[in-house]
């Protein structure tokens, strides 16, 4: 079984920056895809974008593309959600998940327990 561990979230003001991790322990990462989910409050959990094991395939909903950027470094055993341009409607808790693919939440076995990103001035 694989633990995942979310971190980089934070208090960012509009159209600043942030860099999620997503590290994995207990099992290696590099054979796994991995989503980026996020979930705000009153809200269902939704894709952000997916990456296969490679890293040579990626995906990114369209509401973050040309601002957000999936990556994974598998000799660190860790994917990247780089997060530029940040909107305020971007504020939510953000998770990683392996185990699975698609764009569907429920197509994935594992999950960290997420990290808060919060854009406000």
């Amino acid at each position: 079984q694989v633990q995942l561990v979310e971190s980089g979230g934070g208090l960012v003001q509009p159209g600043g920056s942030l860099r999620l991790s997503c590290a994995a322990s207990g099992r290696t990462l590099s054979g796994n895809n991995v989503g980026w989910f996020r979930q705000a409050p009153g809200k269902e959990r939704e894709f952000v974008a997916r990456i296969t094991s490679s890293g040579g395939i990626a995906y990114h909903t369209d509401s973050v593309k040309d601002r957000f950027t999936i990556s994974r470094d598998n000799a660190q055993n860790t994917v990247y959600l780089q997060m530029n341009s940040l909107k305020p409607e971007d504020t939510a808790v953000y998770y990683c998940a392996t185990g699975g693919w698609g764009n569907s939440a429920a197509n994935y076995d594992y999950w960290g327990q997420g990290t808060q990103v919060t854009v406000s001035s």
